[in-house]
């Protein structure tokens, strides 16, 4: 072995080791982490870790860096931005070009309802300042008792105490309980195991009706008087890239307007062009209430997030007397440098078209990922946009799952990164959701790597 190569060796461990001494991780391992990736650099799809091997990021960051990795017009404009304003408060009696400018580019790429913006630094505080703001309109429309937040099984929203409590993923909740009080939870619309409830043979409900009217049923079983919002993703994503059926969404806005409850759109993920369109539910034709965003906003370059409200909120918060004052605040909101590299970011989103790439790319990715259906334990292959899943299952005839302790999808990720591939799981899910700047011979790549490390955790198709 040559000196340099001992050399390099050497210092690996030692950022491992120096890591382990002082970092604590998200969702923490400490034996996992014996043997991370030291990200060190990162172009378009590509990453490269500290031994120099190339990765495919197969799940864009963490869904975030939309338009890729190595942008220099996104580095230009937080360097420029923070040789002029760097930080300032945005408290009430100050504010910022760059966030006055944002507030209006957002004004005219979200939902027509919805003209008014709160930003905060990422999308836990997004979730959290929704289900504040639902709990404030309440009192202010003379509702005081409406107080509770329905979410639903799979759903991600964060893992600050209350968006925890209204994330529908248990793993999450054991070492942390007691739970925030007032966020009941629901089957979600997860169409390859959604069992529907029709009791008789002339229920004509389809099975994406079914599971929006368990919304209805949660609420008439809590009390309409005391359910503020219904909270859910347009497609679930850290839960499975879980696509609802297209009924779905426009039965849940009619019974969100019939018992007078907010409907929040979680569009931390889809948000930005992620499913082929700027926010997710505009192709059902239908607008939230209440939009929560974050990641794509910035392309996971600088900490943003932020909440979008409709004209009927944004007048309660605007008329409110003295001592009802909308009383929220983060330090980091509309933080100048933050809202410069978000104006930067929707600029190029633009100019390169990669809204619509997103939704072409996405296609061909799902086309592809399909011919992987075959193989007998891949028991669904899914997604919209540029969000796609596959799940493995121990019988496909009967869906069954695998064992836990078989850690399926774990030994198939580490076949991927064997082969240059990383991305997350959510069990046995293998999640996939690249940049938008992703190229069909990328795609091509990926999916040929998959296949290749399913074959050789479950044998041949």
């Amino acid at each position: 072995m040559s000196t340099t190569t001992t050399k390099s060796s050497t210092a690996q461990r030692d950022e491992r080791q120096r890591d382990a001494a002082h970092l604590i991780h998200s969702l923490h391992n400490r034996d996992l982490q014996q043997k991370a990736h030291v990200w060190v650099k990162g172009r378009g799809v590509l990453l490269w870790n500290q031994e120099g091997k190339e990765f495919f990021d197969g799940l864009a960051g963490l869904w975030n860096v939309i338009a890729g990795h190595g942008r220099n017009e996104l580095a230009d404009a937080a360097a420029q931005q923070m040789r002029e304003l760097a930080y300032a408060s945005a408290y009430a009696g100050s504010s910022n070009r760059p966030a006055i400018e944002l507030g209006d580019r957002l004004a005219a790429l979200c939902y027509p309802g919805i003209q008014r913006f709160f930003f905060t630094s990422g999308g836990a505080e997004s979730n959290e300042s929704a289900f504040k703001t639902a709990r404030y309109f309440a009192k202010l429309s003379g509702h005081p008792d409406k107080y509770k937040v329905i979410g639903r099984r799979w759903g991600y929203h964060g893992t600050t105490l209350a968006a925890m409590s209204a994330t529908g993923i248990a793993s999450y909740w054991p070492m942390f309980e007691p739970r925030v009080p007032g966020f009941p939870q629901i089957e979600g619309p997860y169409p390859y195991r959604f069992v529907p409830t029709a009791t008789s043979p002339d229920d004509r409900r389809t099975p994406g009706q079914q599971a929006a009217d368990l919304l209805e049923e949660a609420i008439l079983r809590e009390g309409p008087a005391s359910v503020a919002a219904f909270i859910g993703e347009p497609v679930q994503g850290a839960g499975g890239v879980i696509v609802a059926p297209e009924d779905y969404w426009p039965r849940i806005r009619q019974i969100c307007d019939r018992y007078q409850v907010l409907l929040i759109a979680d569009e931390v993920i889809t948000g930005f062009g992620r499913t082929g369109d700027w926010f997710a539910l505009k192709r059902y034709g239908i607008e939230p209430d209440i939009v929560t965003f974050a990641k794509g906003i910035t392309s996971g370059y600088f900490p943003l997030g932020g909440i979008g409200v409709n004209r009927q909120i944004a007048a309660a918060i605007d008329g409110a007397a003295k001592e009802t004052t909308w009383t929220h605040a983060f330090t980091y909101s509309a933080h100048p440098t933050a809202c410069a590299v978000a104006l930067a970011n929707l600029d190029l989103l633009e100019r390169e078209g990669l809204v619509q790439q997103a939704g072409e790319r996405g296609a061909y990715l799902l086309k592809k990922l399909q011919t992987l259906a075959g193989h007998p334990h891949v028991g669904d292959v899914r997604g919209l946009g540029l969000m796609t899943a596959v799940e493995f299952v121990a019988d496909k005839g009967t869906k069954a799952e695998f064992p836990a302790d078989q850690q399926v999808g774990n030994r198939v990720h580490a076949a991927t990164q064997e082969r240059g591939l990383f991305t997350r799981l959510r069990g046995d899910v293998f999640n996939l959701a690249p940049a938008f700047v992703v190229e069909e011979r990328q795609i091509d790549r990926m999916v040929q790597i998959l296949a290749d490390s399913i074959e050789s955790v479950l044998g041949p198709g």
